[in-house]
């Protein structure tokens, strides 16, 4: 069975942005993209197929999807992971109130928030991104798939597309630290942040409310402030986000005099709300595009989580044995 839809949004609307960060960022064997191209391995009802989507002369995008079985909340899942009911005008018109905000709209007209098609698998992908690069967490992310993922049932149009991405059930009680070689207590946030899901269905379901979707986030053991900020800008689609550590974001402001700090931030970003979320991908945009590579300084990249939250929660795994923070 396939499925075609056209999806409008309003202009500007910056694909080629939207595409190069998805692509940064894309999970092998689950998500790759061409030129012009986004696709993915989905799952629905138990079984299996691949989404293909690409931009259409006439201000929306194209989407085929090839499912055995039908997706009723297929527009919507597209709608959440390419911003499209985003009103580019109203969020300019907020933004540019600030100066140097007005400048980067002007520099990139239409600049969406990238969202996710699935919570949990963003949500999952954040975890392994903590104080790691964007390509490091990539490849973990490739090697968590093809470990625990369930390989697609049937073969996809698109060469690379071989696994849908592990559900919450099998990450729960899965050795993940020791397949992936990485610092044990991020292996554990995962597989809280699974048990968690499992618990509470609505944990990571959009419309909570930035508040109450941190405080949800961050009593998960290994989530701090940063992961949380990111989960809920990107997977709940949050418009107000702002993870206020984050050394980007820092350092796209920084003025002859140094960088302000997270409190100043916090505080010029009271005029940006509720459209804080938009404002960070336009501080990472211009944070990368003022750098000269580094694993820092990636196209439209978010940085490594800097939260005290998260820096306390390495400390304190440090203290208890562990050999590097989660």
């Amino acid at each position: 069975m396939t499925t075609h839809l056209r999806l409008p949004f309003t202009p500007p609307y910056d694909w080629a942005g939207l595409h190069a960060y998805l692509a940064a960022r894309a999970i092998p064997g689950v998500e790759l993209t061409r030129p012009g191209l986004y696709a993915r391995s989905v799952a629905h009802g138990g079984v299996h197929g691949t989404l293909r989507v690409m931009l259409a002369p006439d201000d929306a995008l194209l989407a085929t999807l090839d499912l055995p079985v039908a997706m009723p909340d297929l527009a919507a899942r597209l709608g959440r992971l390419f911003d499209l009911d985003a009103d580019p005008l109203a969020i300019g018109r907020a933004l540019g109130r600030d100066p140097f905000l007005a400048a980067r709209i002007r520099e990139r007209p239409g600049l969406r928030v990238p969202g996710a098609w699935d919570a949990f698998e963003l949500a999952v992908r954040a975890i392994l991104g903590q104080q790691v690069s964007v390509a490091a967490a990539t490849r973990l992310a490739g090697t968590l798939v093809s470990a625990f993922g369930t390989p697609l049932a049937r073969p996809g149009t698109e060469p690379g597309l071989t696994h849908v991405f592990p559900a919450a059930e099998v990450l729960v009680e899965a050795d993940i630290a020791r397949v992936l070689n990485m610092p044990r207590a991020r292996g554990t946030a995962i597989q809280a942040l699974a048990a968690a899901t499992l618990a509470e269905p609505d944990l990571l379901a959009p419309g909570q409310g930035i508040a109450a979707a941190r405080a949800r986030l961050t009593a998960i053991r290994g989530i701090g402030d940063w992961t949380a900020q990111y989960i809920a800008m990107r997977a709940l689609r949050e418009p107000d986000a702002l993870p206020t550590g984050d050394i980007g974001l820092l350092r796209a402001l920084a003025e002859p005099v140094g960088r302000p700090t997270a409190r100043e931030l916090e505080a010029r970003s009271q005029a940006w709300r509720p459209w804080r979320a938009y404002a960070v991908l336009h501080l990472w945009a211009h944070d990368a595009a003022r750098g000269a590579g580094g694993p820092e300084r990636e196209a439209l990249s978010e940085s490594r989580p800097q939260s005290i939250a998260e820096q306390e929660a390495g400390c304190a795994e440090a203290a208890a044995g562990a050999k590097v923070e989660p």
